[in-house]
């Protein structure tokens, strides 16, 4: 499998805290392993929950006994839900804060994802297509038919989530099973990229590029130069590559 892993401030935000993982050594029973976090919260805590999340993430698969990816992946964002809780509870300073969350692994030709906020995951072949479903106001608006998908995309409201780590006792986590096929690309990213670039010009930057790395860096730079209003964090993966790297 072949990783590229990227954050950036973008060109409003003093402070990153977007973040991402990605690794293609096991970790427990998952054979590798790709996460995204933007944190939120007042001075510093966005950027403590989104890496403190991912590490305990990282910890629970080393020692969880199950061994059904699905089960796993619920299993695994509940306990980083209630440890981010109760250290937020011990801290004045990182009360309120909070983080969205897309954590993937793949076996085989299956990807197994759990998704909690309004970061995405893609798949990228012929065409793009985006396989999580924002946890987001607009979007349950959509859903509910309230708002046309197009009017979602600049809704003054696009922002607000309805579901993210670290502030419910009870995460509701979705959990996914998507069968990949030969030349799929999975990209995931914060909002910060979302928000910053069309979909479809996602899709054209990412098949003009000549590898994944290329591919992160030119959707970073497209995002910053469409006004970078928001940090930004991508990774990619093409489950039949074998290198990895992280920035």
């Amino acid at each position: 499998m072949k990783l590229y892993a990227k954050t950036d401030v973008g060109r409003k935000r003093e402070i990153n805290q977007d973040y991402v993982y990605v690794t293609d050594k096991p970790i427990g029973p998952f054979p590798n392993l790709l996460v995204v976090a933007d944190g939120m919260g007042g001075h510093k805590a966005g950027d403590f929950a989104s890496k403190y999340t991912v590490k305990v993430l990282r910890e629970e698969l080393e020692s969880t006994p199950l061994d059904k990816p699905e089960e796993i992946l619920r299993n695994v964002v509940s306990v980083a839900n209630h440890k981010l809780i109760e250290i937020a509870q011990s801290d004045v300073k990182l009360e309120g804060m909070g983080t969205t969350l897309v954590a993937g692994t793949v076996i085989g030709n299956t990807l197994y994802f759990s998704n909690v906020g309004d970061s995405r995951l893609y798949v990228i072949n012929d065409k793009i297509k985006q396989v999580s479903k924002d946890h987001s106001l607009v979007e349950e608006m959509v859903r509910l038919g309230g708002i046309k998908a197009e009017e979602a995309k600049n809704h003054p409201d696009k922002n607000i989530i309805t579901r993210a780590m670290g502030v419910k006792e009870d995460v509701e986590a979705d959990i996914y099973e998507y069968k990949l096929r030969k030349g799929d690309i999975i990209l995931m990213c914060t909002d910060g990229l979302s928000n910053m670039i069309e979909d479809e010009d996602m899709f054209d930057i990412v098949k003009s590029a000549r590898d994944i790395v290329e591919a992160v860096l030119m959707l970073i730079e497209k995002a910053n130069s469409n006004g970078g209003r928001d940090n930004i964090g991508v990774v990619m993966a093409e489950p039949l590559a074998d290198e990895v790297s992280i920035w």
